[in-house]
């Protein structure tokens, strides 16, 4: 089914907005085929037909917009047919293939929400960039997370009982530094905080 044939079979039984809102993303989404712009992502639809009808992407991606996304996603499919001349497993051309026309477009708007997510992940985690997670619990620092030997001595000594009677304070059970008059000069856990930093990083 090309992008025209589905667009017909989108705007079957839709309201008057809805099938505008389909005109506007089929006219936007031609314009990048003839460009030979393969970005049929919600994000660019969405920003080039702003002004034009095409509903914002956060509308597109709600369930709501569940036959924006089906057209997109037709358009996307044919541009990757085009592109190649033997269509790789990759590619939703086996989409086609579903007889039945309601689990055909069922099939079109999972997979348009499929490629939709896994291009907000590119998004937001560029390719071959590292990501390192670390348990604290059995984290072993590197040389980069460690306290310098001046930075141990300078926590070690806000500890100290030497600190603390020089300024006249004096450590609460909550991890706190109190004064004379029992107001807090260092606040709740900041000890704790200190210890666990020490016993961690150094």
């Amino acid at each position: 089914m090309n992008p025209e044939e589905l667009l017909h079979k989108l705007k079957h039984g839709s309201s008057l907005k809805i099938q505008q809102s389909l005109d506007a993303i089929y006219e936007v989404c031609i314009e990048q085929q003839e460009r030979g712009i393969q970005d049929f992502s919600v994000s660019t639809i969405s920003n080039l037909g702003f002004n034009r009808g095409v509903p914002k992407a956060q509308s597109i991606r709600n369930k709501t917009g569940e036959k924006y996304r089906a057209l997109i996603q037709c358009f996307a499919d044919s541009s990757q047919t085009n592109k190649l001349t033997k269509p790789s497993p990759t590619d939703n051309a086996w989409i086609e293939e579903i007889q039945n026309p309601k689990h055909q477009l069922l099939v079109r708007i999972m997979a348009s929400e499929l490629k939709e997510a896994q291009q907000m992940i590119r998004e937001i985690i560029p390719p071959k960039q590292r990501i390192n997670i670390y348990d604290h619990k059995n984290m072993i620092p590197t040389e980069s997370f460690k306290l310098s030997d001046q930075e141990v001595r300078s926590l070690q000594y806000l500890l100290s009982t030497d600190f603390q009677e020089k300024w006249n304070l004096k450590p609460t059970h909550f991890g706190e530094l109190v004064d004379e008059s029992n107001k807090p000069v260092f606040k709740v856990s900041t000890l704790d905080a200190l210890r666990k930093a020490l016993e961690y990083l150094s």
